[in-house]
């Protein structure tokens, strides 16, 4: 076989590892995100070291990073769109505090589960901030949501309003209505600048606010809990970039079908290293959840994208194939 029959087997190879990869990348996303919350949940249950320090940590461990990198490199931090820069600073900021606290008070299993409603309110959202149209459909897939939150957070048929109801459940939802923001923010927000940027002023501002509320109630963290503290961090740091970097190879909607595997992995840590009670209403809740999330993302929709991705990019790569080796001969 020649290299001209050749190539074309490579290049759609190829193209199908480059979307297999984000995909890989992102749900090594999910996973270190769900793993960090178990070691914020080892903290605060046996330590006096508080959510928001551990928030706080994840802020200013993100802001060195993209100082250094913005240092390194030389280039501006001058936005060009202010408005969405600081409305994506102040969503995400109360969403992760709104998440690390709710975490602290409740359980991994549902705060999670309830912290990923946020691709519904994205949508739910996207009519107003985006100016994107969306279908009658996504509401029942809402109000299907919303039926499972509902499950999640009252322990029993006492009624919404039952004593029974823990505080971090909402605080896990509110992560997840705040979030909703977040993202319809940054979606703007990256119209106008670059990543690096958006970047910088969220870290920036997430670590101040986090400073002026951790510290009247500082530790420092000591021995085992200190590992903890840098373990969580580093996999808040590490899910951060393994979702930079798997974007470039899947476009967002796909790529919001696939965050929805951290309810699944928050579900076996919180059941096999925390031994969190998983009762009925708590697996019926999740579940309705994750149904409304892969409807809305549309997993049929999600299959065909990624065979017309691998096909462009098989095409592309045959392209530049071809063209070498005409250029060769």
């Amino acid at each position: 076989m020649d290299d001209a029959d050749s190539h074309p087997v490579s290049a759609q190879t190829m193209a199908s590892r480059g979307v297999v990869r984000g995909i890989l990348m992102l749900l090594g996303a999910e996973f270190s995100f769900a793993l960090a919350t178990v070691f914020v949940k080892l903290i605060t249950s046996s330590s006096k070291v508080p959510a928001i320090e551990l928030s706080l940590f994840r802020f200013a461990a993100g802001f060195l990073l993209v100082a250094v990198y913005v240092a390194a490199t030389g280039k501006t931090l001058v936005p060009a769109n202010k408005k969405f820069v600081v409305l994506r600073s102040l969503f995400n900021t109360f969403a992760v505090i709104f998440f690390f606290m709710g975490i602290q008070f409740s359980t991994v299993t549902k705060v999670n589960i309830l912290n990923m409603t946020y691709p519904l309110f994205v949508f739910m959202l996207a009519p107003i901030i985006n100016r994107e149209k969306t279908t009658p459909a996504y509401f029942l897939y809402l109000l299907l949501a919303m039926a499972g939150v509902y499950f999640v957070v009252v322990p029993d048929a006492s009624g919404l309003f039952g004593s029974g109801i823990n505080p971090g459940d909402m605080l896990g939802l509110a992560s997840g209505i705040v979030a909703g923001f977040a993202i319809t923010t940054l979606r703007e927000a990256r119209k106008y600048d670059e990543s690096y940027i958006i970047l910088f002023y969220l870290m920036g501002f997430g670590t101040v606010v986090n400073l002026m509320f951790a510290a009247p109630f500082f530790v420092v963290p000591r021995g085992t809990v200190l590992v903890y503290c840098i373990a969580a961090t580093a996999l808040s740091v590490l899910g951060q970039l393994f979702i930079t970097y798997g974007y470039r190879y899947i476009n967002a909607a796909d790529g919001a079908l696939v965050s929805t595997s951290r309810i699944l992995f928050a579900i076996l840590m919180g059941a096999i290293i925390l031994s969190e009670t998983m009762t009925a209403r708590i697996i019926s809740g999740g579940a309705m959840i994750l149904v409304s999330l892969v409807c809305v993302g549309g997993i049929g929709g999600m299959l065909r994208r990624v065979i017309l991705q691998i096909n462009q990019r098989f095409a592309t790569e045959t392209q530049r194939a071809q063209r070498k080796i005409k250029n060769e001969r």
